[in-house]
């Protein structure tokens, strides 16, 4: 592989990273339209355990639309950080990858009372379309998981979702 063809292959690596970043941001910030984004136009395969399997995105926005946006005198009921970390990107053709990521996750329950703190791992597909990188296969397996009840008096302090349209 000459110099230019080890540049390119970084860079597509990289455009790959940068992807399931956004997506771990669209779903810190409750942002539909971005998760959505993340993935091809149709026929992606998705798996995230207990939330369900699915042939087709569509089918887990409509859930994380219902679960991220649910709010209760206007604020939000559940709050998500995902942390992806070990990246292993490996192309498999011009137009297609695979990928393993290490995610560490923390949810506040506002229904529930509780906090989640766990780990799993993504294993994904990736290709081209319309010149940009999205997830084709999506599936997470979990490791373990943590909950617990909020203490008494917690105070939980929610700032500004960021603006879609930036």
């Amino acid at each position: 592989m000459d110099l230019a063809q080890r540049i390119d292959a970084l860079e597509q690596i990289r455009a790959i990273e940068q992807l399931k970043y956004r997506y771990w941001r669209a779903c810190d910030a409750k942002d539909p339209a971005a998760f959505r984004d993340c993935f091809v136009r149709s026929g992606a395969r998705i798996d995230y355990g207990p939330l369900g399997a699915f042939d087709d995105v569509e089918p887990m926005v409509a859930i994380f639309t219902r679960i991220a946006l649910h709010t209760v005198d206007g604020r939000h009921q559940i709050l998500d950080m995902h942390h992806g970390m070990h990246p292993e990107i490996t192309l498999t053709g011009e137009y297609t990858a695979t990928g393993r990521w290490t995610l560490r996750f923390r949810q506040i329950n506002l229904v529930e009372q509780t906090e989640t703190l766990s780990t799993g791992e993504y294993d994904d597909e990736y290709r081209i379309e319309d010149g940009l990188w999205r997830m084709s296969t999506c599936h997470y397996t979990p490791t373990w998981s943590v909950t617990r009840p909020l203490p008494t008096g917690t105070v939980i302090t929610e700032g500004a979702f960021a603006d879609p349209a930036r």
